[in-house]
C-alpha cells in the first residue's frame, strides 16, 4: 500500500497538536473510529494514535464524491482526511474537523466487518483479540500513561547521576527463587530467564557508583491473581555506599516523581479513562514508613475487628489480602521494613540491631493496590554471603562470581525493583493487571 502522493497542500498534523492549527486546514492520517449521520450531516471521528476528532461534513458544504466517501466509510478504515481546524468547547478535546477532502486508503468491507463494536464484550474476547483492543480510546491511553511512567522513571534516575547497565537475560542461577524459574536450554546446558538483574547490577554498582536496569522480567509463577504476569518489566537501581534509609528515601522521591510526571503530561488520557486524579495529587514524598511489627499488629487487630477473613500470624510474609488491606489504609504509599529475615531472600543484610529481622523494604501503594517496590540493603560479607547461600540450597559454583563482589572492596550498598506494569494499574485505576501492558503473558495464555 502507497500514501497519496501529494494528495494535500494542507501541512500533515496530529491530532495531539491540533490546537496549534485553529483556523488552519491540515491533513490527518489514521481511522475511522466512529461515524453518526443526522440527515445531511455526517459526523465521523478519527483517531490517529494520539487522540480523536470529530469531523463534520455537510451534504452541500463538500463534493458528491467526498459526501459518499465518508458515508460508507466502515470503522477502522484507513483514512487521510483534510479539512478546517475549528475550536468548540462542546467537542472531544475542544476541536471539530470541517472536512474537505478524503482519500481512502483501505476500507473495512461490511462482509468482513472489524470484530470489536461498541457493544460490551467478554474479557476472554478481549483478551484473543488484544491485538486490536489496543486500538480503542481506554486501552490507548493506558498505554500512554505507561509510556509515561517508564519515560519519568528513566529521567529520574538519567537526571540523578545513575548510569543505565543492562543485565543478562539469559542467566546461570536463581536470584529470586527456585520455584519460579522459565528453563532455557542453552546449547546443552540448562540456563533461566531473568528473575531480575538485581544480582548484575550489584556488579555495576561497585564499578560505577549508582546504576539502575530496565527490561523484562520473567516468573513461573502459578498464580491467576489480578497482580500477577509471567512476564513484566522491571527498573532497578542499585546504590554503592547506600543504607536502608537511604534506600527509602530514594523510592519515595522516585514514585513521587513518577506521579508527578504522569498528572502534568497525561492528564487528558487519566481522564479519559475516569481516573479521579485527585487521589495522586496527594502523591508527595515523604511517605508513612511501619516496621513489620507495626504493620502486623495492625493487621492481627483488623482481623479481629472482622476487617480481615483470614488471621494473620507473626513471622509470615504478607500476602495480597494484607497487603491490600494495609495499603488501603493511606492516602499515599506505605513504606514497610525490616521484615522477618526467614521469609526473604537470602542476599538481604540483618538488622544489627536484630539479626533476625532483615534490613528490607516493601512499598505498598494506596488505594488498595499493594506492594510496587520491593528492597533491600545487601549482605556485605563474604562469610555471611557465602554461608547464606549454602543454606538455600543453590549452587555454591553459579554464584562465584557473585561472592567475588564480597572479596574485593565490598561495601553497604541497596537497590530496589519496581514492577511497572503495577504502578500502570494503580496510576490508572485497573482492576487487573492484564490491561496494563500491550500483551498479557498470564499462566493461561500466550496468545497473541
Amino acid at each position: 500500500m502507497q500514501l497519496p502522493e501529494s494528495s494535500s497542500a494542507a501541512p500533515l498534523a496530529t491530532i495531539a497538536d491540533i490546537a496549534r492549527f485553529d483556523g488552519q486546514t491540515v491533513t490527518l492520517r489514521g481511522w475511522l473510529y466512529n461515524l453518526r449521520e443526522s440527515g445531511k450531516l455526517l459526523f465521523p471521528i478519527f483517531r490517529d494514535g494520539s487522540g480523536l476528532i470529530q469531523g463534520v461534513a455537510h451534504k452541500s458544504s463538500v463534493s458528491a464524491e467526498v459526501f459518499e466517501a465518508l458515508k460508507g466509510l466502515t470503522q477502522e478504515s484507513s483514512v487521510e482526511v483534510t479539512g478546517r481546524v475549528r475550536a468548540d468547547q462542546r467537542a472531544v478535546g475542544g476541536f471539530e474537523l470541517d472536512v474537505v477532502k478524503i482519500a481512502i486508503l483501505q476500507r473495512v468491507p461490511e462482509s468482513d466487518p472489524y470484530p470489536i463494536s461498541p457493544k460490551e464484550h467478554g474479557v476472554d474476547f478481549l483478551m484473543e483479540h488484544r491485538h486490536l483492543w489496543v486500538r480503542s480510546t481506554r486501552q490507548a491511553a493506558i498505554l500512554r500513561i505507561r509510556a509515561e511512567i517508564m519515560r519519568a522513571a528513566q529521567e529520574y534516575f538519567d537526571s540523578n547521576g545513575f548510569t543505565r547497565t543492562d543485565p543478562p537475560i539469559l542467566t546461570p542461577a536463581a536470584c529470586e527463587g527456585t520455584s519460579t524459574l522459565f528453563p532455557v536450554d542453552y546449547f546443552g546446558d540448562e540456563a533461566y530467564l531473568t528473575q531480575s538483574g538485581q544480582l548484575y547490577i550489584e556488579a555495576t554498582a561497585l564499578a560505577l557508583g549508582k546504576v539502575y536496569s530496565f527490561g523484562p522480567t520473567f516468573r513461573a509463577e502459578k498464580s491467576k491473581t489480578r497482580r500477577h504476569l509471567t512476564e513484566f518489566w522491571m527498573i532497578e537501581p542499585e546504590v554503592a555506599f547506600c543504607d536502608l534509609d537511604g534506600l527509602m528515601e530514594l523510592a519515595e522521591n522516585f514514585i513521587a516523581h513518577i506521579v508527578q510526571s504522569v498528572l502534568t503530561r497525561r492528564a487528558a488520557d487519566l481522564a479519559a479513562i475516569g481516573r479521579d486524579a485527585e487521589k495522586l495529587r496527594a502523591i508527595q514524598a515523604p511517605f508513612p514508613r511501619l516496621s513489620y511489627d507495626e504493620a502486623a499488629a495492625m493487621l492481627q487487630q483488623a482481623h479481629k475487628d472482622g476487617h480481615l477473613e483470614q488471621p494473620f500470624t507473626y513471622g509470615d510474609d504478607f500476602g495480597s489480602p494484607d497487603e491490600t488491606w494495609l495499603s488501603s489504609q493511606f492516602d499515599r504509599p506505605v513504606m514497610v521494613h525490616r521484615y522477618p529475615a526467614a521469609v526473604k531472600a537470602f542476599y538481604m543484610q540483618p538488622d544489627a540491631a536484630n539479626p533476625s529481622l532483615a534490613l528490607c523494604v516493601d512499598v505498598l501503594a494506596p488505594e488498595g493496590y499493594g506492594e510496587i517496590i520491593g528492597g533491600s540493603q545487601r549482605v556485605d560479607s563474604y562469610e555471611l554471603l557465602k554461608s547464606r547461600i549454602e543454606a538455600h540450597n543453590l549452587p555454591i559454583e553459579a554464584f562465584q562470581w557473585y561472592l567475588d563482589l564480597r572479596r574485593f572492596g565490598s561495601v553497604p550498598h541497596s537497590g530496589f525493583g519496581m514492577g511497572i506494569e503495577r504502578v500502570v494499574a494503580w496510576l490508572c485505576g485497573l482492576d487487573h493487571v492484564r490491561e496494563t501492558i500491550p500483551f498479557a503473558r498470564t499462566l493461561n495464555r500466550i496468545f497473541p
